[in-house]
């Protein structure tokens, strides 16, 4: 930490401002930092392995070359990239006590998380209204969904999805850190890093809400209207056999959509008064975990074409690996 001296109208202190954070990971569990980097590092590899199952068969197949599989490709790739932006860097505290980090380290994760998140919510929003259109509107679903709108739509959210926060990013990154360095996180949480400020947090929280009122809640109000409608057009389904395959079609994304509001609206919208570190993170590793590691076993183990397709790849790849075998033989 650097000494500066920082004068203000009624007096002048001497006060000491950060220039670097001190990312503290779990020390209430002093004992335990090895068995919690070998439980994270097998999560981590857990994530990557079923997301990349799912990124892959949804390349390899072309019968799962659709709307609906093109974005669920986009949220595994999603899920990835969002749990490596925390989790390597968990576990390099873990294990090497590797604790500092930069300002622009710090900020730079925290861009990440927020942007990756937040594309997260745009992209369940998409699918939601990929769903409404295949479940309401079969017949126009070619029309409406095709692959130019489809890009548009992706590329989209992602550029959204890292603009919007940018400008908070830069708030915060001239911010004053002078209270402590010493962040009780296991990464730079925007929450966190907002309490070690002893600058005004007013207006980047009046930024944070203006966001969630102009692009989250319509995207949580297009996710909301899209399943009334869907499950309205799914009870008009006169046979049962027809109303199953119609609500198994939908029924993976919505498991998500739950998770993934569930874990946010726990993690944000409750008081401030009513959180403590201890809290936080706990709740923190839930959705830096929780959603990225069921999004694929919920998207495989509900999906018949997802199922029948990596049949398909494995089946093919073990017979190719037998014609190769007898070759050589």
């Amino acid at each position: 930490m650097m000494e500066m001296t920082l004068k203000n109208p009624m007096e002048e202190e001497n006060i000491s401002v950060v220039t670097e954070f001190i990312i503290l990971g779990f020390p209430e569990f002093p004992e335990q930092q090895i068995p919690l980097f070998l439980l994270f590092l097998l999560i981590y590899l857990v994530i990557l392995m079923g997301n990349l199952i799912i990124i892959t068969v949804t390349c390899l197949d072309p019968h799962l070359h659709t709307p609906m599989y093109f974005f669920l490709g986009n949220l595994s790739f999603l899920d990835i990239s969002y749990t490596s932006v925390t989790l390597p860097k968990l576990m390099d505290i873990l294990l090497k006590k590797s604790q500092r980090v930069s300002l622009f380290v710090c900020f730079t994760q925290m861009h990440f998380f927020v942007s990756l998140a937040f594309t997260e919510f745009l992209i369940l929003g998409v699918m939601s209204y990929d769903r409404y259109v295949a479940i309401c509107h079969p017949l126009h679903y070619a029309v409406l969904m095709d692959k130019r709108l489809c890009m548009l739509m992706a590329t989209g959210t992602w550029i959204i999805g890292f603009l919007v926060p940018l400008t908070y990013t830069i708030l915060i990154s001239r911010f004053f850190y002078c209270r402590s360095n010493k962040l009780n996180h296991f990464f730079c949480d925007l929450p966190a890093l907002l309490k070690l400020s002893c600058s005004s947090t007013y207006t980047i929280k009046s930024i944070m809400y203006i966001m969630v009122v102009f692009v989250g809640f319509p995207c949580f109000i297009t996710t909301l209207m899209s399943y009334i409608y869907i499950i309205s057009a799914i009870l008009k389904i006169r046979s049962t056999e027809g109303r199953c395959k119609a609500f198994s079609t939908c029924s993976s994304h919505l498991t998500v959509v739950i998770l993934f509001y569930g874990t946010a609206v726990v993690s944000y919208m409750r008081p401030t008064s009513s959180k403590s570190d201890e809290q936080n993170k706990f709740i923190a590793v839930l959705y830096n975990v929780l959603i990225p590691i069921f999004n694929p076993m919920i998207h495989s183990l509900k999906n018949q074409e997802v199922k029948k397709a990596l049949r398909k790849i494995c089946t093919t790849k073990l017979c190719s690996d037998q014609k190769n075998i007898s070759l050589l033989n």
